[in-house]
C-alpha cells in the first residue's frame, strides 16, 4: 500500500506491506472559525472572569508564546489576545511577548514573522527567553530537591501574566500545555535540568498521557501556579495542525479541560505489540532536529515488541539540534552505556533528557532513521541509517520471516506520531 507520511514541510509517499496496520488519531474536524472561537473563549473562559476584566489600562502585561519547535497557532492566539488588551486601553508599550524557548535556540526574525505575523513583530516588544542567563531572570524559590527556580524577569515583573500553548500527549510530562509554558518554557537552566533529570524521567508515571502521580507534570504545574498567571489560552490540534478546541481561563481548570478533550482524541487502544513500527515526528516544525524527534521514536516504543524495530521518518533540517546533546552522544559507545551514564547519582548536564529518552527506547528496540542527516551523523547518534523506508521495512520483514519459520511480522504504521498514542490492552 501507498501511504503519506508527514516529513519536513512536504511529506513522503511510502510503499509499505498491505498487511500493515495504520494507527490514526480520531478524526476531529477543525473549528470553522478558529479566530472567533479564541475571541469567544477569552470572553467566556473556564473558571475565570473574562480576560478584559482582569486588566486595567495602567497594567503591564506579559504573554508567553511557544517557540518555532511547536505548531501552536500563535498567529491566531496572539492577535486575539492583543485585540482584547487594546480594547481595554492597554498601551502597546506595556505589553511584552515572551518567547518560551526553554533550552532551545532563539528564533530568527524571519521565524518570528512566520509564527506571529509581520504586524505583531513590528509593533510589540519580543523577549527571547534565555534559560542560561540569570541576568534575564527573577528568583522564585527552591524546589524540594534543592534546585533554584528562576523565571523570566519580564514575565515575573508584569502585572498580568498570560500563558499560551497547545495540548497534546507528551513524552514524559503526560500532556503539553498548561504549566509547561513556564517550566520549561521560561524557566532557568537549573530547574529545567532538575525537572528533566534522570530520576524524574525514570519514574514509571513520567510517560505519555499520564498526569496523576507524574512528578514532571505535577512540578511544572506547581511552579507555574507559583508565578500567579492570570489567564491561560490553550488549543488542541488535529493531524493537519488545524485548531479543534480552545480552552481558556484559570490554569488548572482550563488545562484539565484541554487534557480531557485530548484524552478522548489522541489515545488509541491496541490489542498487541508489533514487530516493526514505522513512525514520524509529525513533520515540520516538530521534526526540525533529532533532539526533538526522539519523541517520535518514544511514542513508537509504546507499541513495539522488545527486540523489535522502529523506523523513524524525521527530516532534521537543523541537524542534531542542541549542541551539547550532540556532544553527549559521543560520550559513550552504546545506548545502554548512555542510559547508565545519565542515571548515575549526581549526573547533571544540559540536554540530558533527550539522551535519556532516546536511550530508553534504544535499549528496547533497534531504531532506523530516515532523515536529511548523513550516514556519519546518524551513526554518531547510535541509530541505524535508513536510505529508503520501504526497502528498510522489506529487509526487516525478510529477516523476521527467516528467523521465525516464514511467519509474517506484525507491522504498525503511525503517520502522526504522538497524535495517536498507542495503549496496549492488558
Amino acid at each position: 500500500m501507498k501511504i503519506h507520511l508527514p516529513y519536513g514541510r512536504q511529506g513522503l509517499e511510502v510503499a509499505l506491506p498491505d498487511q500493515a496496520r495504520v494507527l490514526l488519531p480520531e478524526r476531529v474536524p477543525p473549528l470553522a472559525r478558529p479566530e472567533e472561537a479564541v475571541r469567544q473563549a477569552l470572553r467566556q473562559p473556564i473558571g475565570s472572569p473574562p480576560l478584559a476584566e482582569l486588566v486595567q489600562p495602567t497594567h503591564t502585561v506579559a504573554i508567553v508564546f511557544s517557540d518555532i519547535t511547536r505548531p501552536t497557532p500563535n498567529h491566531i492566539l496572539l492577535p486575539a489576545i492583543l485585540s482584547e488588551l487594546a480594547a481595554r486601553g492597554v498601551p502597546e508599550e506595556n505589553v511584552a511577548l515572551v518567547n518560551a524557548t526553554g533550552m532551545h535556540r532563539p528564533n530568527t526574525r524571519e521565524e518570528l514573522v512566520a509564527m506571529l505575523g509581520q504586524e505583531v513583530v513590528d509593533r510589540y516588544r519580543i523577549v527571547q527567553h534565555d534559560a542560561r542567563d540569570k541576568g534575564q531572570q527573577a528568583f522564585l524559590r527552591k524546589n524540594e530537591r534543592g534546585a533554584e527556580i528562576w523565571i523570566n524577569g519580564d514575565y515575573m515583573r508584569a502585572d498580568v501574566r498570560i500563558l499560551t500553548g497547545f495540548v497534546e500527549p507528551h513524552i514524559f510530562a503526560g500532556y503539553s500545555g498548561g504549566g509547561k509554558a513556564v517550566l520549561p518554557g521560561i524557566a532557568g537552566a537549573e530547574i529545567i535540568m532538575s525537572n528533566h533529570g534522570g530520576p524524574m524521567l525514570a519514574h514509571p508515571r513520567a510517560t505519555w498521557c499520564q498526569t496523576e502521580g507524574n512528578p514532571v507534570f505535577e512540578e511544572a504545574r506547581r511552579v507555574a501556579l507559583a508565578t500567579q498567571p492570570a489567564f491561560i489560552v490553550n488549543v488542541t490540534l488535529n493531524e493537519r495542525k488545524e485548531t479543534t478546541g480552545v480552552f481558556a481561563g484559570e490554569l488548572i481548570q482550563a488545562h484539565d479541560a484541554g487534557i480531557a478533550f485530548a484524552e478522548r482524541v489522541y489515545l488509541q487502544p491496541l490489542p498487541q505489540r508489533y514487530d516493526i513500527v514505522v513512525v514520524t515526528n509529525m513533520g515540520y516544525p516538530a521534526d526540525i532536529n533529532l533532539y526533538q524527534s526522539g519523541k517520535g521514536m518514544s511514542v513508537a516504543a509504546q507499541a513495539v515488541k522488545e527486540g523489535g524495530a522502529i523506523v523513524l521518518a524525521a527530516e532534521c533540517a537543523d541537524g542534531l539540534g542542541q549542541a551539547h546533546y550532540g556532544e553527549m552522544l559521543a560520550w559513550r559507545q552504546t545506548p545502554q552505556e548512555l542510559l547508565d551514564m545519565v542515571l548515575e547519582p549526581g549526573f547533571a548536564e544540559l540536554e540530558q533528557w533527550a539522551i535519556q529518552c532516546q536511550a530508553m527506547v534504544q535499549v528496547r528496540a533497534n531504531v532506523h532513521l530516515y532523515s536529511s542527516l548523513g550516514l556519519e551523523q546518524t551513526i554518531r547518534a547510535h541509530l541505524k541509517h535508513c536510505p529508503d523506508i520501504g526497502e528498510t521495512v522489506a529487509t526487516l520483514s525478510e529477516d523476521f520471516r527467516r528467523k521465525n519459520g516464514g511467519k509474517e511480522p506484525a507491522i504498525l504504521v503511525m503517520p502522526f506520531g504522538q497524535l495517536a498514542v498507542p495503549r496496549v490492552e492488558g
